[in-house]
């Protein structure tokens, strides 16, 4: 628990449940900690099935001993948070926060708490912002960028792939363990001949590689953005000017990777220069390659299985952390189509075209 919060456990009047109460030494962290409404609370009960009532800067949960337990953690991780001088949490804020609260219990697969029964997530701090692991698979993701110098995240929309690919580059160039971040993808549906489109080249480019300045403005300032790109320290360009380049000392990611050619995949996996960290994100459900072409993201996973020094992780429908909508959406495709996560080693179904074939 936080160094500032008390636990009392006592026995419930059934066998199966359990009574804790927390009490919190600061008011306002208290107020954040509850919510506009004591919403953040609510959103405790009903995901965990609890009794979660609120009186000062106290808390009481009653209910079945291993949620009780569970919502134990993430509101002592949110009061954390506060401690240190975090924003208010919010919604998503809670939910990731039960998301690793509940990972905890399975200790065989992820390590997310220390020696003090806290959890313990991953996070990428930039100047900007703090970015904490919402989700068993994204501290994964967080730590492999950590380690290893080639990463692939693969998995559905919305689960934060790209976004804290982003970020975690952003973080490298400040702390200086990178002089440069190098953002990349296949411009596939206008299969990368974008002469008929107006503007010059950088025009031609910027909407397929939007998302990649989005996650950029989030974690560094936007005026600092723009002089970095003018000064060449920040380049975002489409995968087909990545053909004869060594990208040494820089933090290179590629996005949409799922839209890759089995032999553009193996040009860019062969820029890694000295000092260079890669990582590549794509979703091998939704693949946007000509009838028949193979997908350089399927190929490489099935490739490099077994190459010492890379790491894959794979996200789930259940690590979206986008509108609850977007999980909903992404498991109905996954029982029409055949869960790819399920599927043979690199074996992923292609979306359908639309005749049907």
């Amino acid at each position: 628990m936080s160094a500032k919060a008390k636990v009392e456990t006592t026995a419930g009047n059934k066998p199966e449940s359990a009574s804790i109460v927390l009490t919190f030494d600061n008011n306002d962290h208290a107020r954040a900690l509850f919510g506009q409404f004591e919403q953040n609370l609510t959103l405790i009960e009903n995901r965990l099935g609890l009794d979660v009532r609120s009186r000062g800067n106290r808390v009481s949960i009653s209910g079945d001993p291993t949620a009780a337990e569970q919502a134990r953690r993430a509101l002592d991780f949110l009061y954390e948070q506060l401690q240190k001088g975090g924003k208010d949490p919010e919604a998503a804020d809670v939910q990731g926060a039960m998301r690793m609260a509940i990972a905890a219990d399975d200790q065989l697969q992820l390590p997310t708490m220390d020696g003090k029964n806290k959890i313990a997530a991953a996070q990428i701090a930039t100047r900007k912002k703090t970015i904490l692991a919402r989700t068993p698979n994204q501290d994964r993701y967080m730590r492999a960028m950590e380690r290893c110098e080639l990463v692939f995240g693969v998995g559905p929309a919305g689960t934060g792939k790209t976004y804290l690919a982003v970020a975690h580059a952003a973080m490298l160039l400040e702390r200086g363990h990178v002089e440069r971040i190098v953002l990349s993808r296949p411009a596939v549906e206008a299969g990368e001949r974008l002469g008929f489109l107006p503007g010059d080249m950088k025009e031609k480019v910027d909407p397929y590689l939007r998302p990649l300045y989005d996650a950029l403005y989030d974690m560094i300032p936007g005026d600092q953005v723009e002089r970095a790109i003018g000064a060449g320290v920040i380049e975002i360009a489409p995968l087909a000017f990545m053909r004869g380049r060594t990208l040494s000392n820089a933090a290179v990611i590629l996005d949409e990777a799922q839209n890759t050619t089995s032999m553009q995949m193996k040009m860019f996996l062969t820029r890694l220069g000295e000092n260079g960290r890669m990582i590549v994100t794509g979703d091998p459900s939704q693949v946007d390659l000509p009838h028949g072409e193979k997908s350089g993201l399927i190929e490489a996973l099935n490739v490099l299985e077994d190459v010492e020094g890379i790491t894959k992780v794979r996200f789930k429908d259940a690590d979206v952390v986008r509108h609850p909508l977007v999980a909903k959406i992404v498991t109905a495709y996954d029982e029409a189509h055949g869960a790819y996560e399920q599927a043979p080693r690199g074996n992923y179904p292609r979306r359908r075209e639309k005749d049907g074939k």
